[in-house]
């Protein structure tokens, strides 16, 4: 029932994608290695990479927004211009090349992180906001920039990082100050003792700002990545902190 589909959606496609069908039952080492465990089972591959997959049936629309989401288009050729014309200091000109990819492909994500990112190093937050809010599903690029925004409005008018651990050494409860450090030391990519402040204030007051610390802390966690051997260890600590 999925192979009508997908044949038809390689020849609609015109060659963007290569269509491949493996017999698991021939092929039962490549099967382990991908770890195919029911079918039909599709794995798309983008660089020799295993890049998206599902299984089981799906509508054709479901499976073209998958598609959609690899193949290649016109708008990341105008992306790859405007990023290399930023690293070669033409902000402007890239700026402008990503509205034109945005306003060919709107459906293209990855348009709106580059220009939010470069929003982001203007200091425009609402425009990179913006431009992220309008992302269905933030991959961990768009994701990483939302948490930034998140602690850049944290240590806005923040005191020097020595002021607040002045201030927090001689009140060990200045949750406020333990919450600009931490977003301060986020913007510094200094994440352990981000975390640090962050598990500090969620075990001396929960209530501070809304469980700020806990909220903070996890938000941190998405952006840094559950692979991290750091986030490991944290989660197990805000855990025995929550018990």
């Amino acid at each position: 029932m999925l192979m009508p589909v997908l044949a038809k959606l390689a020849d609609a496609y015109a060659g963007k994608f290569l269509l491949a069908k493996v017999d698991t039952d021939s092929e039962r080492e490549l099967a382990m290695t991908y770890g195919i465990r029911s079918l039909p089972t599709v794995k798309i591959f983008r660089n020799g990479e295993v890049a998206d997959e599902f299984m089981g049936l799906q509508p054709e629309s479901a499976i073209r927004q998958i598609i959609d989401r690899h193949v290649s288009r016109e708008s990341d050729t105008m992306v790859e211009a405007a990023l290399l014309a930023h690293r070669d200091g033409k902000t402007e000109e890239a700026t402008e090349l990503l509205r034109d990819a945005m306003d060919t492909d709107p459906d293209n994500d990855q348009v709106k992180t580059e220009l939010a990112k470069i929003y982001l190093e203007q200091s425009r937050l609402d425009d990179a906001e913006k431009l992220l809010d309008r992302i269905t599903k933030l991959d961990s690029e768009g994701l990483a920039l939302v948490v930034r925004i998140t602690f850049i409005r944290i240590a806005a008018n923040a005191l020097p990082m020595a002021e607040l651990e002045r201030a927090i050494s001689l009140d060990p409860n200045n949750c406020d100050a333990r919450h600009k450090l931490s977003a301060l030391q986020v913007l510094k990519n200094d994440y352990e003792p981000a975390l640090q402040q962050l598990l500090e204030i969620v075990k001396r007051n929960r209530k501070f700002d809304d469980d700020a610390g806990r909220r903070h802390m996890v938000a941190l966690f998405d952006m840094i990545g559950d692979s991290n051997d750091l986030v490991r260890k944290y989660r197990n600590l805000l855990s025995q902190a929550l018990n």
